[in-house]
């Protein structure tokens, strides 16, 4: 086993796959409106969190992440693997006195930004590379160690004058990653890989499980996960194996963690093994302008959330932390266009019709005609249109009783059962089921749901007719 630098190919797959992992490395590191004021902003690190093993023993935290997933390696395949996960550093604020001296300060106001006390993450990551031959029997095992580090930074003033300084403590950490395979019965040449990693810092708290949380994460390891990669082989998926394997898939175990194919859709030569549940192949939206850090972000509300807040919350997020400064700069400086794009998209449909037709703009085939004629709209009339149910004629201003619940598609409509309601329109949708909107009499906003046009909707048979249509 070695520790060093990635072959160029591997370090572009790598590139690649990060994209995803940087989510997972800071989801949740920061959420809106980005000010450490704000209460969610005080309770953080909530994914792939491995604390000092004195302290998670008793308190129902974890201090390892255990993966084990399948692997088709060719003769003499390496293994690459990167460790990455996120270091607590904890940010004092220090204001400048007379005669150079420092005293720490609960916040310090600049022109553009308010400075207060934070928990910066500082990304690290554990790089290595075995053979394959080097992974059967005991395995490999790879210790690391970050040595604890004090830092200061001094803030100056829009003049250039010294105001103040930060002053940044990382408590010392390490930890241990192991990798072992295993050859599996069968036709197949299939090895079954182990990675785990595990935080191994000697650290102890002085009140044991009463000790705060907040005083074991600077000696954690925070968004713990992995990236591996062969250079020659491949991986299986553990979301949907092939028939053969699936009962090798089944027998694996992961705690704490879950891998995924990852890189370029097609390839599985790649894994990422993450705390946070993912599909194979997972990709960042080419919509997104960038991170927002705010987990399961949605970005157009949080862009123009974030563009609305004011000046001073603006100024506070700033001094909170670089990446909420870079969140405010990227939804203040968002061109229109951008966060038009932000309104979703469709990624799930496929052309189905083959190579007839024309391309548009985008070089998709559209088919000559399309599947569903618009003009068929003129055959109806929601106004005038009516449905047979029991032998009756129903249409607009016909009373019935409601009888919901042969496909239970809504809880909300048990409470209807009984009540009768008169008919506002007969819908029939492009697949030819007919659809019948309601208001319910003796509620007090039919004639506003009349005016809006937002009715309950039934079915034929969830109705019994009470009279003809008039």
């Amino acid at each position: 086993m070695t520790v060093t630098a990635f072959a160029p190919e591997t370090e572009e797959r790598f590139a690649l796959a990060r994209q995803v992992a940087d989510a997972v490395l800071f989801e949740g590191y920061v959420l809106y409106p980005y000010r450490a004021s704000a209460a969610k902003n005080r309770l953080r690190w909530q994914f792939g969190v491995l604390v000092p093993p004195a302290w998670g023993a008793d308190c129902e935290e974890h201090d390892f992440q255990h993966t084990e997933c399948l692997m088709e390696p060719k003769a003499d395949a390496t293994l690459s693997v990167e460790a990455r996960f996120l270091h607590a550093r904890r940010r004092t604020v220090q204001r400048a006195l007379p005669g150079g001296d420092f005293e720490t300060v609960p916040e310090l106001h600049l022109e553009d930004r308010v400075l207060v006390p934070w928990d910066e993450g500082d990304e690290e990551r554990v790089e290595l590379v075995a053979s394959v031959e080097q992974l059967l029997g005991d395995g490999v095992e790879f210790p690391f160690l970050r040595p604890a580090r004090d830092d200061t930074e001094p803030v100056v003033d829009a003049a250039g004058r010294t105001v103040g300084r930060l002053v940044r403590r990382s408590a010392g950490i390490s930890g241990t990653v192991r990798l072992s395979a295993r050859e599996l019965d069968g036709p197949y040449r299939v090895l079954r890989l182990t990675a785990i990693v595990e935080n191994t810092t000697a650290w102890t708290p002085p009140e044991g499980c009463a000790a705060d949380r907040d005083a074991a994460l600077p000696h954690s390891l925070v968004a713990t996960h992995l990236l591996m990669a062969l250079d020659a082989g491949s991986f299986l998926s553990m979301t949907d194996p092939p028939e053969w394997a699936k009962g090798a898939v089944a027998a694996c175990r992961n705690l704490h963690t879950w891998p995924v194919l990852a890189g370029e859709p097609g390839r599985a030569d790649l894994v990422l093994s993450s705390p946070i549940i993912l599909e194979d192949h997972p990709a960042i939206a080419p919509e997104s302008p960038g991170a927002l850090y705010d987990s399961t972000e949605i970005d157009e509300i949080l862009a123009l959330r974030t563009a609305a807040l004011t000046d001073e919350e603006k100024r506070e997020a700033r001094g909170t932390d670089a990446r909420a400064a870079a969140v405010i700069d990227l939804a203040d400086s968002m061109p229109a266009e951008v966060l038009e794009r932000l309104h979703g998209a469709v990624r799930s449909l496929r052309e189905v019709t083959g190579e007839a037709g024309f391309p548009d703009e985008l070089g998709v085939r559209r088919p000559d005609t399309p599947w569903w004629d618009p003009a068929s709209d003129a055959g109806f009339d929601p106004e005038h249109d009516t449905v047979v149910v029991d032998g009756r004629s129903v249409g607009k201003g016909s009373r019935v009783e409601l009888r919901p619940g042969l496909r239970h598609t809504d809880a909300q409509d048990l409470f209807l059962q009984g009540r009768t309601a008169t008919v506002e329109a007969v819908l029939h949708d492009v697949d030819g089921t007919v659809h019948l909107a309601v208001t319910v009499e003796g509620d007090p906003g039919a004639d506003i749901r009349r005016e809006q046009g937002r009715y309950l909707y039934f079915q034929p048979d969830e109705v019994v007719p009470l009279e003809d249509r008039p």
